[in-house]
C-alpha cells in the first residue's frame, strides 16, 4: 500500500515539475512581447490570450503536485497542535464533504465543456484567433490527476486513524515550526491532549445525535 501511495505521489510530482517549465516559456513570451510592443512598435493581438492560457495551464496542473507536498492553504496555527488521529479525522471529513464532490464536478463538467469546444473548433476572439479547445482539455485532465491524488490522501487519513501516525511521503513539508509555535503561545502537550479529547468527544456526540 505504501509503495502505491508513494507511486501516485511521484506521478503528481513528475507532472507538476514537467508543467512548471511553462513558467520559462511564459517569461520569455512576456519579455518578447514587451520588447516587440515598446521597442519595435509591433504588438501582437494574440499574445495576451496565449499568456492567459499558459498561466492557466501552469496553475491547473500544479494542483495535484501541491496536494502531494502538503502545500495547500491550511490553518496550521490550530491544525498543527492536534494529534495525528485528530488531524486525520478533520482531513477525512473535509475530503469527503468538500473535496470529492467539488473535484468530481470539476472533472465531469470540464470534460463536457472541452468536448463541446472541440466540436465547434472554438477559438479566441481576436484578429489572430488561437485554438481554445486544447486549453479546455486541461481542465478535466487536471481534475482527474487531482482526484487521484485526493484519493491517495483519503487512504492516508484512514491509515493514520488505524495506526495513529501519518504514512510517510516522498517529501514531508511543514510550513509552521509547531515546536517553536508552542513556545511562543505557551501551549503545553497536556493542553493539546485535552483539546484532542474534547474534539473526539464532540464528534462522538454528533454521531450519536445523527
Amino acid at each position: 500500500m505504501q509503495s502505491l501511495l508513494l507511486g501516485v505521489d511521484r506521478l503528481s510530482t513528475w507532472i507538476g515539475q514537467a508543467f512548471a517549465w511553462l513558467i520559462v516559456l511564459l517569461t520569455l513570451m512576456i519579455c518578447g512581447e514587451v520588447f516587440s510592443r515598446y521597442v519595435l512598435n509591433d504588438p501582437h493581438d494574440w499574445a495576451l490570450n496565449a499568456q492567459i492560457m499558459l498561466y492557466g495551464t501552469l496553475f491547473m496542473m500544479a494542483g495535484a503536485y501541491t496536494l502531494a507536498k502538503g502545500g495547500h492553504v491550511r490553518g496550521d496555527v490550530l491544525y498543527g497542535f492536534f494529534q495525528p488521529r485528530t488531524q486525520a479525522t478533520i482531513d477525512l471529513v473535509l475530503y469527503i464533504v468538500f473535496f470529492l464532490p467539488g473535484i468530481v464536478a470539476l472533472t465531469w463538467a470540464g470534460w463536457s465543456y472541452a468536448n463541446e469546444s472541440l466540436a465547434i473548433r472554438e477559438k479566441t476572439f481576436s484578429a489572430t484567433p488561437l485554438p481554445l479547445y486544447p486549453f479546455k482539455f486541461i481542465v478535466p485532465l487536471a481534475g482527474a490527476i487531482l482526484l487521484l491524488q485526493g484519493l491517495v490522501e483519503i487512504v492516508r487519513c484512514v491509515l493514520c486513524l488505524r495506526t495513529g501516525e501519518w504514512p510517510s511521503r516522498e517529501q514531508d513539508v511543514e510550513e509552521v515550526d509547531v515546536g517553536k509555535l508552542k513556545e511562543m503561545v505557551h501551549v503545553k502537550d497536556e493542553d493539546i491532549a485535552a483539546l484532542d479529547k474534547f474534539v473526539v468527544g464532540a464528534e462522538h456526540k454528533t454521531g450519536a445525535a445523527r
